[in-house]
């Protein structure tokens, strides 16, 4: 045993186990780690080497004894009959039988239902009635030849797998003596994770995971790869969680710390509201039940897969993308979300990333969390720390849930300093702008202020904090593209805006005009012929030695974010046009707004403060506006249009000599 073990050892006796005995276990009976180690802690806690392998011979007699294999319940049911009775351990679940007035069970793996279960067993567990828990069952046998209808199974004894309550001041008291990295090994290792072969922002992605089961009403996503165990936490850790899959009803908030929803693409409500009933709940922390209005604390969890990879879609779309339709662009859902935990930065599981060393017996460990749930440390920052002005009101609740769960978890006696504050702080602000740079993407405007910071309280100084995956590449390169090729952005088929890049090519021919990309959309198909037209009556304003009657042109439009056909496309074709036939690339980084009427007037542009929102985030710096748009600069936040250099034209000429560089 070394020196942290030891350590652990002493400060909570049995309250630790060695946890590669659960490993040992784990492979050959198919329940829950918090039912294993709750056998184990009765068992197996002790560093003692025999007394260890006599309990591991207990609790593998005792589930090869008592634990319900669903291919052996027959044997296990003829037992019971024999013997008269018999102690299981199962899976229960328990519903009323309103027509005989009476609560009856039904045992998950034994597959018998319609047991009697009393009152008082309800009334003290009432998560069997939703979810059904593990429990450790004796169980009697009497068959009434006078009421055969009757279950001949009878509940003697039923004790549900759960720690007794727990004194919280062994945990506060015991805080002190463990270093920062000494306490986060210990918190990880009682995950069944191996801090050692994980590096700290590893380790911090995993201290998130557990947020949910510290903070109420905290609401968190994670999309990731498949194979990072992003469910593991809310299925085998806490018994006060519960892991839920497809169509399933807002009331499992009242029962649960902790309600996770596993693959959010296989989300789906039996009501059409679901998704508005959801809503009001992460906001408010309250549901409709009936007439009454319920309130409940319990956290909401939402895991799924990225099938791409994350620069990928943050080219083409964001970062939601995988939830189900009704809910992937609705912006006000999303808001709702208090971190977004990236995933995709958890390495896929091996096995040397599983303990074999001391930590907490799982059931211990989740009544710790649930000790945690009745504290806040929200006010945490403020001694310390200003945020600054980006924040709305729910981003700041967003950092200080986020803030609050941490320090819950990594200094619950509450001693911490302004360092260690920092540090949870600039994690927090990342997790809630992951969610904002999104929210960005899907609602525009609404959403412009990304630029999260705080201030140092003392040194009034401001520091703002990024997210990693921004700073990926942009749709829009640096530098001098081709010439004929050029960025626009415009509204998609589905109304959103996004943007697209045109690409030309000339031949020599008898004057063809091809169009490629944009399906059977006539609108756009119009757009473009309109373009072409206009250069064919008035290309020698612009230059006469642009070829028109013995010149071929092809024009392909690309939909870069896969939002539809944009129908906004006249005065980018003519300059796509003119470019190629002069051999003259369209300036830098630079996208074209506006449009060109049938009569060749300017159209201004529609939504100008959300489509240099688009633009800023495909990475242009320089835009073309029509004239006729100047009077629409006022609606644009002063910061983002100083990221461009704005450049205007008055005519269709004068935009092609303008992103041509032409003075």
């Amino acid at each position: 045993m070394d020196e942290l073990a030891q350590k652990i050892y002493e400060a909570f006796p049995g309250k630790v186990v060695r946890k590669d005995l659960t490993k040992r276990i784990k492979e050959g009976a198919n329940v829950p780690v918090y039912v294993l180690e709750y056998l184990l802690g009765m068992y197996c806690s002790s560093t003692n080497e025999d007394e260890i392998n006599e309990g591991i011979k207990n609790v593998k007699q005792i589930l090869a004894e008592n634990y319900v294999r669903p291919d052996e319940a027959q044997k296990i049911i003829s037992k019971i009959r024999e013997r008269g009775s018999y102690t299981v351990i199962d899976r229960i679940t328990v519903k009323l039988n309103i027509k005989e007035d009476e609560y009856q069970a039904e045992f998950s793996n034994l597959g018998i239902k319609d047991v009697t279960v009393s009152s008082d067993d309800v009334e003290k567990y009432d998560r069997l009635v939703c979810g059904g828990i593990w429990c450790i069952v004796q169980m009697d046998y009497f068959y009434d030849e006078n009421d055969r209808s009757k279950s001949p199974f009878l509940i003697k004894k039923l004790t549900p797998i759960q720690m007794p309550s727990i004194d919280f001041n062994v945990v506060k008291n015991a805080r002190a003596k463990f270093t920062d990295e000494e306490w986060i090994t210990l918190i990880l290792r009682s995950t069944g994770m191996e801090p050692t072969q994980l590096d700290d922002r590893v380790k911090w992605l995993h201290l998130a995971r557990l947020i949910p089961l510290v903070e109420n009403n905290y609401n968190l996503c994670e999309l990731g790869p498949r194979g990072t165990g992003k469910s593991h936490i809310y299925k085998e850790i806490s018994p006060n969680s519960i892991l839920v899959s497809g169509a399933r009803t807002i009331g499992l908030v009242g029962l649960w710390d902790c309600v996770a929803f596993d693959e959010v693409a296989g989300i789906k409500f039996k009501d059409q509201d679901g998704v508005q009933i959801m809503k009001d709940y992460m906001a408010s922390g309250s549901f409709a039940r009936g007439k009454e209005e319920k309130n409940a604390s319990a956290s909401m969890v939402f895991v799924g897969n990225i099938n791409q990879s994350v620069e990928t879609i943050l080219k083409t779309s964001h970062l939601f993308e995988p939830f189900p339709s009704v809910m992937a662009n609705d912006s006000a859902f999303f808001d709702r979300m208090h971190c977004y935990v990236p995933g995709w930065e958890i390495p896929k599981y091996r096995p040397e990333y599983f303990t074999n060393d001391y930590g907490f017996i799982t059931d211990y460990f989740a009544e710790v969390l649930r000790e945690l749930r009745k504290v806040s440390f929200a006010d945490a920052i403020d001694k310390y720390f200003k945020l600054g002005n980006n924040l709305n009101q729910r981003d700041v609740i967003a950092v200080k849930k986020t803030v609050s769960g941490l320090a819950k978890l990594l200094y619950p006696d509450g001693n911490y300093n302004k360092e260690q504050i920092e540090q949870i702080l600039r994690f927090a602000l990342e997790m809630r702008r992951r969610v904002k740079e999104q929210l960005k993407k899907i609602g525009g405007m609404e959403f412009f202020d990304v630029n999260f910071s705080y201030i140092d309280n003392e040194t009034f100084r401001e520091e703002f904090v990024s997210v990693p995956e921004q700073g990926g590449g942009t749709l829009i390169p640096e530098g001098l593209g081709k010439p004929g090729h050029l960025y626009t952005v415009g509204k998609g088929a589905t109304g959103m805006l996004g943007t697209y890049k045109l690409e030309t090519q000339v031949s020599a021919g008898s004057g063809k005009f091809t169009k490629t990309g944009i399906g059977n959309n006539r609108e756009a198909k119009e757009a473009m012929e309109t373009a072409y037209r206009y250069l064919q009556a008035n290309y020698k304003n612009i230059s006469a030695s642009i070829g028109i009657t013995e010149t071929d042109y092809l024009v392909d439009i690309q939909d870069l974010n896969g939002i539809g056909m944009t129908t906004q496309l006249t005065i980018q074709t003519l300059i796509a046009m003119c470019s190629v036939a002069l051999n003259k690339p369209v300036i830098s980084s630079c996208v074209i707004l506006g449009d060109l009427s049938i009569g060749g007037t300017m159209i201004k542009v529609e939504s100008l403060a959300d489509s240099l929102q688009v633009a800023l985030s495909a990475g242009a710096k320089k835009v073309l506006i029509p004239m006729i748009s100047a009077s629409d600069l006022p609606t644009v936040p002063p910061e983002l249009i100083s990221k461009f250099q704005l450049i205007f034209y008055s005519s269709a000429e004068d935009a092609v000599y303008k992103a041509l560089g032409v003075e």
